[in-house]
């Protein structure tokens, strides 16, 4: 479909009007017809072809002149020409948080800042800091925003690495000469970034299967094919190193090449102490061999139990596993409901029985739909009247349904005060809350985040940091007093799961779990393939040790309405 690619052309035509000193009412036109397009449910294409571009909503006659210029020709030309007398970075240069259009169109005009090493110059030498209506606090935010942007730039998020390594390993594992093969290094251990991607195969003929490895359609260059090491580039971006061992070996060297550094160190340290030696070819007391076949034998001789892999960052899970304390983590197939799910009603590429059929079919017992509320006006938001005529139509999915329930719910927005979008007497009709902040982000998030914790119709507090791990850092909000405050109430706290967020971290995960709070991982899916990513959230959830206890949503849905404070005594 080509909506998206014309929505990303729209939205940078508006980012080109804007740096150059346009209207208005011009840019936003622009602004809204990228929003409609990317929440479109029927392909552009199709429309085109059957001449109904004007029936678009959002989509007058001047854009559908540009939509059909670009269907039919490859280009809008009035997009290129606005394109002229443009720096060639300014679109790298706007993804920087804190960043516009019309910072980037002052910089340039009074410094000529047009790439990033432009900008990095004009922040060390303080001239950016000179330029009107900048500030020291303005400047110090672009500095960070500019470093997270190169930061993301040398790192792939895990949304993106890990079906890139499960593509890997399907078309790999189909070699006869393949015995075992699974990913290794930072993507095994589920880190929410990870600088190159690392799979481990056990085959007896290494070389043939490297060779295999390097020739495989996605690469675009090698690195290095040797008999126990292929390295190649895969579409002039991703770096995947296979190491291929005999199958004796593919427990240790499974450990071995999963990492973490400082967690091999200490673990290399306690067999020292013991008199073995640990290495990728197996566990050693001398010259004699005790084990390399599987994982386990390496922790096992060691005296501890075995520590999956989202735990090895030593972080006092080598301690937990010598004294018997590693906890039972929570597993994808304990995850009963998705439940922050979006339909059509607001931004959500699906209606709700088509969504609804989607998560019954991933054996899920139950699912919420969580809309978004009328403030979040860019996503369509939902005022009292249309939320009340959704939870009628959900009520009536239910009588059609066996099995599977759906529970009617919203995502709220927590607003600048600390209010709610909808007061509770509509609250009160939903099944279930999710209270989050879109906008007004400097606006004091904990107050406010505080606030939502005690309203007893809140059931979790969405993605409660706010970032996204590409371009932006999340609220400055105190995550203590948010834990406290859930603790207290009981309140859960999300684990979004959308590959760009993973909010809570891991570490807000395990601070969280630690003071008894709940968490619940979403989705917080807007189309059907976002449903997969509940394993990235699970992993998130692993990695801060949680467990299946510590997450609402492995709960039946009587469990849960057991447990939400609405209902308790």
């Amino acid at each position: 479909m080509q909506n998206q690619i014309i929505a990303d052309i729209f939205s940078r035509f508006a980012d080109v009007l804007e740096f150059k000193g346009e209207l208005g009412f011009k840019i936003n036109a622009y602004r809204k017809a990228a929003r409609v397009l990317s929440e479109l449910d029927e392909d552009i294409e199709k429309i085109w072809k059957e001449k109904r571009l004007e029936q678009v909503p959002g989509i007058g006659r001047g854009l559908a002149e540009k939509i059909d210029a670009y269907l039919s020709t490859g280009q809008i030309p009035q997009f290129e020409k606005a394109m002229l007398n443009v720096p060639g970075d300014l679109f790298k240069l706007l993804s920087i948080q804190n960043y516009g259009p019309k910072t980037a169109a002052l910089a340039y005009k009074e410094l000529a800042v047009g790439t990033l090493e432009d900008l990095k110059s004009a922040l060390d030498s303080g001239e950016l800091a000179k330029l009107p209506g900048m500030g020291e606090k303005k400047v110090e935010n672009i500095r960070k925003g500019l470093d997270l942007l190169q930061t993301s730039e040398s790192r792939i998020s895990i949304g993106l690495a890990l079906p890139l390594v499960d593509g890997i390993v399907e078309f790999l594992k189909k070699d006869k000469n393949v015995k075992k093969i699974t990913a290794a290094g930072s993507v095994r251990r589920f880190r929410e970034t990870v600088h190159d991607v690392d799979i481990l195969a056990a085959a007896e003929n290494g070389a043939e299967l490297i060779q295999k490895f390097s020739r495989m359609p996605e690469v675009s260059q090698v690195l290095g094919a040797g008999e126990t090491k292929g390295s190649v580039v895969l579409q002039d971006r991703y770096q995947v190193d296979l190491r291929v061992v005999k199958p004796d070996s593919f427990g240790a060297a499974q450990q071995y090449f999963t990492g973490s550094k400082a967690h091999n160190v200490r673990l290399r340290e306690i067999a020292k102490k013991q008199g073995y030696k640990i290495n990728e070819y197996g566990i050693f007391k001398g010259d004699q061999k005790l084990g390399g076949g599987r994982e386990e034998d390496i922790y096992s001789l060691l005296d501890m139990q075995w520590i999956p892999p989202e735990l090895r960052e030593d972080r006092g899970e080598i301690e937990a596993a010598l004294s018997n304390r590693i906890p039972r983590l929570v597993e994808r197939e304990d995850i009963r409901a998705d439940l922050h799910i979006h339909s059509n009603y607001s931004d959500g590429h699906l209606t709700l029985v088509d969504m609804a059929r989607t998560v019954a079919s991933m054996g899920y017992s139950y699912m919420c739909f969580c809309d978004h509320s009328k403030a979040a006006r860019y996503a369509n938001g939902l005022d009292e009247k249309r939320l009340l005529k959704q939870i009628e139509e959900i009520k009536k999915l239910n009588e059609q349904l066996e099995r599977f329930t759906i529970l009617a719910g919203c995502e709220v927005d927590i607003l600048p005060d600390g209010s709610l979008d909808f007061d509770d007497s509509i609250l009160a009709q939903l099944d279930f809350v999710v209270a989050s902040i879109h906008l007004a982000f400097k606006t004091d998030p904990t107050q406010r985040t505080l606030a939502a914790i005690h309203n007893r119709y809140v059931d979790v507090i969405g993605h409660p940091t706010g970032r996204l791990l590409s371009r932006r850092e999340g609220f400055e909000i105190q995550m203590d007093a948010v834990i406290k405050a859930a603790a207290q109430t009981g309140t859960a706290l999300e684990v979004n799961s959308y590959w760009d967020r993973l909010d809570l971290s891991d570490l807000n995960v395990k601070n969280a779990v630690n003071k008894d709070v709940k968490i619940c991982i979403n989705t917080d899916a807007h189309a059907r393939e976002h449903l997969p990513m509940m394993a990235l959230g699970v992993g998130t959830a692993r990695r801060g040790w949680a467990g299946k206890k510590d997450v609402i949503n492995t709960m039946t849905v009587e469990e849960l309405k057991q447990w939400q404070k609405r209902n308790r005594a």
